[in-house]
C-alpha cells in the first residue's frame, strides 16, 4: 500500500536523500507535503516535481516569495512554526519524515504523533530534549517511531525478531570525525573548512560540526536511551573509522548482532519508510573483495568532550539534556560563523550546564523556554 509522506526538512541532506528513495520507488510513495527553513529555490523545484498539496516554509518572508512563485499551481504555502505544525498533522499524510535540524522539530513531531502519523525520525533533538514526552505519547497514540539515523537504524534492524531477548549492551559506532587522533593543542586553530571535511559521510554543516566535536555521538547516546528504553550505562560508543558497521547489539548471552552497509544514508532512510521490508535501494552494495579489514578504537573523551558532556547530561536527567543541546546549537552556529574557536564549543556547553537549574520533567513549553533562555545567556556571555 502506497505511503503518503510529509517531509519536514526536504531541502536538507536527509530530505533530499529521502526524495531519492521516492524517485526509485514511485509506486510505493506519494509526497503530500514538503517543509523547509528558507531554501525556497530548492523547495520550489521539489514541489513542481512531486506535486504536494502543501509546502511549509519557516521563514515568513521567504514563504511569501514562494507563494507568488507557485501561484500557477494548486499548491498551498504556509509559514512559521504554525505552518510546520500544519504540515506535520496534514490529514493526507500517514508518515512524517522529521528531517529538520534543531529543536524547532520538537513541536511539529508532537503534533504529528497526536495526529496519529508514523514518524521517520531524523531529528535527534526531539528525543534529546523531549524523549520523556515523545515515547509515551507515541505509545498512547499507537504510532511507530522509526529511526533514520544510520546508527539507530542499525540497532533497530539488529533487534528485529529478537523480542524475547534482553539487551545487554548497545554498541554505538562512531567514525571519529575529521580530527580523530588529534590532541587538544592541534585542535586550537582548526578552521571551519577543515571541520566540515568529514572522512566518510556527506551531511549538513551543523551535523558535520557536531560529528567533529563528538557532540553528535553524545546526542545519539541520549536518543538511543529513549528509543530503545535502556540505561545510559548500557550504551558503549565504539570508534569504527570505516563507517561500515553502523552499530551493534549485544544480548545477554554475549552474542553480538551488527548491521553493515556502505556509508549511504539512503539505506536507513528507506528502511524507516519500508519497515519491516528490505527493498532494492539506490545505495551501492558492500564489496567484500575489496574490503580487507575493519578497525576499532575507543573514544578520546579527554580531547573530544562532546560525548562525556552528553552522557553527564542524560545521567543528570530532567531538563539537562535540553540545556546541553541548546548550548551546542548556539555554539555550533557561532563556530560556523567564525565567531568562536572549535574548542570554545566545549567551554560554552560546560558553562551552560553549570548554570542550568534542572527541571525534573519539562513540558514542551518549558523546553522551548529553556532553549530561549540558553540562547540569551550565550548571547550575553560569549558574543
Amino acid at each position: 500500500m502506497k505511503r503518503h509522506l510529509a517531509i519536514l526538512g526536504s531541502t536538507g541532506s536527509i530530505g533530499t536523500q529521502t526524495l531519492d528513495v521516492v524517485r526509485m520507488h514511485p509506486d510505493l510513495f506519494k509526497v503530500t507535503a514538503l517543509g523547509c527553513g528558507r531554501s525556497i529555490d530548492l523547495v520550489e523545484k521539489q514541489a513542481r516535481e512531486f506535486g504536494p498539496s502543501l509546502v511549509a516554509v519557516y521563514d515568513e518572508g521567504q514563504a511569501d516569495v514562494l507563494k507568488m512563485r507557485l501561484s500557477d499551481t494548486q499548491i498551498r504555502v504556509v509559514s512559521g512554526i504554525s505552518g510546520l505544525i500544519e504540515l506535520a498533522s496534514q490529514p493526507e499524510a500517514d508518515t512524517v519524515v522529521t528531517a529538520i535540524v534543531g529543536m524547532i522539530g520538537v513541536e511539529p513531531t508532537v503534533a504529528a504523533i497526536e495526529a496519529g502519523k508514523d514518524i521517520a525520525l531524523a531529528n535527534k533533538e526531539t528525543c534529546v530534549t523531549a524523549g520523556h514526552l515523545i515515547m509515551p505519547l507515541a505509545k498512547a497514540h499507537g504510532v511507530n517511531i522509526l529511526p533514520v539515523d544510520s546508527e539507530h537504524s542499525a540497532i533497530f534492524q539488529s533487534l528485529q525478531g529478537k523480542a524475547d531477548s534482553k539487551i545487554n549492551k548497545i554498541l554505538l559506532t562512531a567514525s571519529g570525525g575529521p580530527f580523530r587522533g588529534m590532541s587538544r593543542k592541534e585542535l586550537e586553530h582548526v578552521t571551519v573548512k577543515e571541520t566540515l571535511a568529514h572522512p566518510t559521510w556527506q551531511m549538513g554543516p551543523k551535523v558535520t560540526v557536531d560529528s567533529a566535536t563528538m557532540v553528535n555521538k553524545g546526542l545519539e547516546v541520549i536518543e538511543a536511551r529513549w528509543l530503545f528504553d535502556v540505561d545510559p550505562d548500557q550504551i558503549q560508543v565504539v570508534i569504527q573509522p570505516q563507517s561500515i558497521i553502523h552499530s551493534m547489539v549485544e544480548y545477554e548471552d554475549h552474542s553480538v548482532i551488527a548491521q553493515l552497509a556502505t556509508s549511504d544514508m539512503r539505506v536507513p532512510i528507506q528502511y524507516a519508510l519500508t519497515w519491516p521490508n528490505h527493498l532494492p535501494s539506490p545505495a551501492d552494495a558492500l564489496d567484500f573483495e575489496t574490503l580487507k579489514s575493519l578497525s576499532f578504537d575507543v573514544p578520546d573523551n579527554d580531547t573530544f568532550k562532546g560525548l562525556p558532556l552528553a552522557v553527564s547530561a542524560i545521567k543528570t536527567g530532567g531538563s539537562m539534556p535540553c540545556a546541553f543541546n541548546a548550548a551546542n546549537e548556539w555554539a555550533n552556529a557561532a563556530f560556523r560563523r567564525g565567531e568562536i574557536r572549535f574548542l570554545d564549543i566545549y567551554d560554552i556547553i560546560e558553562s551552560v550546564m553549570d548554570e542550568h537549574q534542572v527541571i525534573a520533567s519539562p513540558t514542551v513549553s518549558e523546553i522551548r523556554e529553556i532553549a530561549h533562555e540558553t540562547f540569551e545567556y550565550c548571547d550575553r556571555q560569549f558574543k
